[in-house]
């Protein structure tokens, strides 16, 4: 049985309920925005930020355009000013990406399942341009490119100036629309090495390749992207995989014999289908162990350099425009991450930083077992056991070294974006 004591306390607990209920309810006193916002604070992202915000949800993507902070979530987007993070607009969007660079960065926005996207302003969300008929769009530095069909097989590839919003080339391109839709999809090209530590698009929109190439109903349609110009349309035996790489069309033969996948690597100049490099027994990683050589994946690399593996399990580097060796390794090492003109490699537990055609490492980084990293235009991320450091890209200088568990999602010149949870916050580099 009860005693009466707490059968008393529990009718006041009751009655002091109802009580702050009717007064939220009749606007006279609520409580409860200050309760929940005591409940979800959280302790600083990491040490020496320059300020942090609480978002409004888990983020798909955060990217620095200009002056804002882009917070991409899954039906909607933010913005957010780079020097107090104070935010600036929001508007309604299924995916956003990046394009342009500096002051002339732009930020483009689409509908799942919809045609067309919008090109905002990323400083006050205004909409500089919008299209109605576009069902796949790539974002570059130097352009926006997209993919319209008007029905059938008629499909147009149109790029874009992301600073004037005018049209720089438009080329047919077949019935290719039946098979790419929305922000950047996959492309026949070099895959990125990524870590789970730092967000998969850190580095920001890329340079615009001399050649793309876009995949059509078997084929591969080769673009110059200088004129505009369809340059090439190739199409690979089941043995084969073809990738544009570097300004050329490369062609990846993988034969299953003798219980083992036997390699090779042919690399021509369109259109005229020349050979400029060839290379036999290099694996690119394009087939998975036990997969017959079913080549289901495209190069690994950065760019234009391609990643790859001799017969003796070394790990080598290769411009994919004229097929040299940009680094070659032992089998202790490994490739971490690699672009055009740099490339960070892991041994044991050093890390050493390498200005892609030099012999000598431009700088080392000892003591860092389990470590991830990442290659950016601004800094060399490197990431191991709760510890941030960003490094000069050319010396290995220390530009910041922080303790935080935060995932890193993005970096300007000045600083970098952490994201743990639902907190944002602007880590400034020294």
């Amino acid at each position: 049985m009860a005693s009466p004591g707490g059968s008393w306390k529990g009718l006041t607990l009751v009655a002091a309920t109802v009580v702050v209920t009717v007064l939220a309810a009749t606007g006279v006193w609520n409580p409860f925005p200050q309760l929940w916002s005591w409940v979800t604070t959280s302790g600083p992202v990491a040490p020496g930020a320059r300020w942090q915000q609480q978002l409004g949800g888990t983020p798909q993507s955060v990217a620095i355009a200009g002056d804002s902070v882009i917070v991409e979530y899954r039906t909607s987007i933010e913005a957010y000013g780079l020097t107090a993070g104070v935010k600036l607009w929001s508007s309604d969007a299924d995916w956003a990406s990046m394009a342009g660079k500096g002051a002339n960065a732009v930020v483009v926005t689409g509908r799942l399942l919809t045609k067309g996207y919008q090109v905002l302003d990323p400083a006050t969300g205004a909409v500089k341009r919008s299209d109605t008929t576009a069902a796949a769009v790539w974002t570059y530095r130097e352009a926006i490119v997209d993919l319209s069909c008007a029905g059938g097989g008629d499909c147009r590839i149109t790029a874009w100036d992301p600073k004037t919003n005018t049209q720089r080339w438009s080329v047919e391109s077949g019935s290719i629309g039946f098979v790419l839709d929305a922000a950047n999809p996959d492309l026949p090209d070099t895959r990125r090495l990524t870590a789970d530590t730092v967000d998969d698009d850190i580095t920001g929109p890329p340079s615009m390749p001399g050649l793309l190439g876009f995949p059509d109903d078997g084929q591969i349609r080769v673009v110059d992207t200088a004129t505009g110009r369809l340059a090439q349309t190739v199409r690979p035996t089941r043995e084969q995989r073809i990738v544009v790489v570097g300004g050329r069309v490369l062609t990846v033969t993988g034969t299953a014999r003798d219980g083992t996948c036997y390699y090779g690597v042919v690399a021509t100049d369109p259109p005229s289908g020349q050979v400029v490099w060839q290379r036999d027994g290099l694996n690119l990683r394009t087939a998975d162990n036990g997969s017959g050589c079913v080549q289901e994946h495209d190069p690994a690399g950065g760019y234009n350099v391609l990643l790859g593996v001799d017969p003796y399990g070394r790990e080598v580097l290769i411009n994919g425009n004229d097929g040299r060796n940009l680094w070659y390794g032992d089998k202790e090492s490994d490739v971490l991450a690699v672009d055009d003109t740099y490339a960070v490699i892991r041994k044991d537990d050093t890390l050493r930083g390498y200005a892609l055609g030099r012999k000598k490492a431009v700088w080392t980084l000892t003591g860092r077992a389990k470590t991830e990293a990442a290659l950016t235009p601004h800094a060399v991320i490197v990431v191991s056991r709760g510890r941030v450091t960003a490094l000069t890209l050319k010396n290995g200088t220390v530009r910041a070294d922080v303790k935080t568990d935060a995932k890193i999602f993005a970096t300007g010149p000045d600083g970098m974006i952490a994201v743990s949870g639902r907190d944002m916050a602007y880590l400034p580099f020294a």
